[in-house]
């Protein structure tokens, strides 16, 4: 099954961030997954968050305010 990963953000440091982990946890595992970033105010309300960066798995808000560790990525994808 292949993902689809959305990170939401205005493009701050934070956002840049977990963009670039989220896509080495990818590469590191072989996970099947493309990644969307999201830097639209008015698409990342669509999502009803208001801290960023956010995480969005499969069109599920999965977290939002911080930056996980890649095993916290990692598992979202099991």
């Amino acid at each position: 099954m292949k993902h689809t990963v959305k990170i939401l953000g205005t493009g701050c440091p934070k956002c840049q961030n977990l963009t670039k982990m989220v896509k080495e946890v990818i590469a590191e595992n072989q996970v099947n997954a493309s990644v969307e970033k999201v830097e639209d105010i008015m698409d990342i309300m669509q999502y009803n968050v208001m801290l960023t960066p956010a995480l969005v798995v499969d069109e599920k808000v999965v977290m939002k305010g911080r930056i996980p560790s890649k095993e916290e990525i990692l598992a979202l994808f099991n």
